[in-house]
């Protein structure tokens, strides 16, 4: 009986852990995680190397851009728009300081929101490394030569990604004059010229944002076209038009080679033809690198699970998010997918709910993906390109934002809402919108595709008048019937 006892007592401390789920990774897939499964019942530790919680989404990325992108905007409004408005003022100054502050000032607080969740929801923060030492082990390396140990039931990994660097190591990332993302929210002045290397959403987003503060920027693109993967074609030539009329310059079909520092700290960036042949060069003041983002995998310990990464570098997962090692999760950037912070938090709750035994799952067609410039450029579904690909019979309806009334009101009437319906079913396969707050249009396109939605259901719905989105509601119905009504 006493031996049985002991075996018992053995059996129950060998099933106890310190956590029952270790997050790595603080970021938006990441610390989403842990308050969901906190909410859930989950004894859980998140562990975030950075000094504070939020990933590269919130101090380096997606928050602080939009800081400098909605400032820049009215910074150019004041010279450019104003006037024309009724709207006159003096002379109209750019004070960088301030604008860096108010930017360092909103992710400061939301930072510091996180930690209050964190607390609020009783999930425990190491600071540190994280690294898996075994199925149910992870450390936390401390910047003082420190290590914590976590026992733990299960890990997620929510590690996201890292900055890609020049192909080549032709061009060495100092964060002064050769800057990445990062480099590129923080310069300390005013560069007169910036050449972007890249013309995705990224790169468009910040060389808009020192386009607007009166930056002479040349954006070099590999491909055609600009907007990276997923925009759809109409929109993208459209968005092109914009972005020139507001001074940024395009290279399409080139890639940059390489740059020469010149004798003033200026830079000589030499191009070439994407097909080879014809070269040139663009003198920069400062050059921004942004040829895409990489999983960040490296120190994870996965060798010590038995997890190895794909050629791509992405952690491979099952449809529940599970590794190889069946203790061990991982989702966000890290895995297979669009890097984007908003799926990385879908599929971290997703995860954490399905580890509670609950029965979920994740469309990735109806993942939106937005582009912050003005205007704003939107999109979720398939794009024309894809439905010619996939043999699709489709209608399109489309609706110009010059006349809707609201964006004519406002003088904000540039791009139109296009919507992709299936030609028998009406069903709606794609939205794609460039103009006036596109990002937060979207939400009705991704809503009603989720649900299964026709276009002829959303031209039904009543919108309220005057508002932007009835150019959604009119875009519905010319896919539906054929015709808008206002145009």
């Amino acid at each position: 009986m006493l031996r049985k006892a002991a075996l018992s007592r053995l059996s129950t401390r060998l099933a106890t852990y310190d956590a029952d789920l270790t997050v790595i990774g603080g970021g938006p897939g990441g610390y989403v995680a842990a308050i969901k499964a906190a909410q859930l019942g989950f004894k859980t530790v998140c562990v975030e190397k950075g000094e504070t919680l939020g990933g590269t989404c919130l101090n380096v990325g997606c928050i602080p851009s939009k800081s400098l992108l909605q400032n820049s905007h009215f910074y150019h409004m004041a010279h450019k728009d104003f006037k024309s408005r009724g709207i006159e003022v003096g002379s109209v100054k750019l004070n960088l300081d301030q604008v860096m502050k108010a930017k360092d000032g909103s992710v400061k607080a939301l930072t510091g929101g996180i930690a209050h969740l964190f607390k609020k929801n009783g999930v425990t923060h190491v600071t540190g490394h994280g690294k898996l030492e075994g199925p149910n082990k992870v450390t936390a390396s401390k910047a003082d030569g420190t290590t914590d140990t976590i026992n733990t039931k299960y890990t997620l990994l929510a590690t996201g990604s890292d900055v890609t660097p020049f192909p080549g190591g032709g061009i060495q990332i100092d964060e002064e004059t050769i800057v990445s993302s990062t480099g590129a929210l923080s310069l300390s002045k005013v560069p007169e010229r910036m050449v972007v290397i890249g013309g995705g959403v990224i790169g468009l987003e910040l060389g808009s944002v020192w386009s607007r503060f009166g930056s002479k920027v040349t954006a070099v693109e590999f491909l055609g076209s600009i907007g990276g993967v997923g925009i759809d074609g109409e929109v993208s030539k459209q968005f092109q038009r914009s972005l020139q009329k507001q001074g940024v310059k395009f290279k399409l079909n080139t890639k940059v080679t390489g740059a020469e520092k010149q004798a003033d700290g200026s830079y000589k960036v030499q191009i070439e033809s994407a097909k080879g042949g014809k070269t040139d060069t663009i003198d920069a003041d400062v050059i921004l690198v942004c040829v895409g983002r990489r999983p960040y995998t490296d120190g994870l310990g996965l060798e010590s699970v038995g997890i190895e990464v794909n050629k791509q570098g992405q952690i491979p997962v099952n449809d529940n998010f599970q590794t190889s090692c069946p203790s061990v999760y991982s989702i966000g950037d890290c895995i297979r997918g669009a890097m984007l912070a908003h799926k990385a938090e879908d599929e971290g709750i997703i995860c954490v709910e399905h580890l509670a035994g609950k029965d979920v799952h994740i469309d990735y067609n109806c993942v939106p993906s937005v582009i912050y410039t003005h205007p704003e450029v939107a999109w979720v579904g398939k794009t024309e390109e894809d439905l010619k690909a996939e043999n699709v019979s489709y209608k399109i309806g489309s609706f110009p934002f010059m006349a809707n009334s609201r964006a004519k009101t406002v003088n904000d009437s540039e791009g139109f809402v296009k919507i992709l319906s299936d030609s028998e079913t009406d069903k709606i396969l794609g939205v794609h919108i460039i103009g006036p707050i596109a990002g937060e249009m979207i939400a009705e396109g991704v809503l009603a595709m989720e649900y299964g939605a026709t276009a002829e259901d959303v031209a039904r719905v009543c919108h309220a008048h005057p508002t932007m989105s009835e150019a959604f509601k009119e875009a519905a119905g010319s896919a539906a019937f054929g015709k808008p009504i206002n145009f």
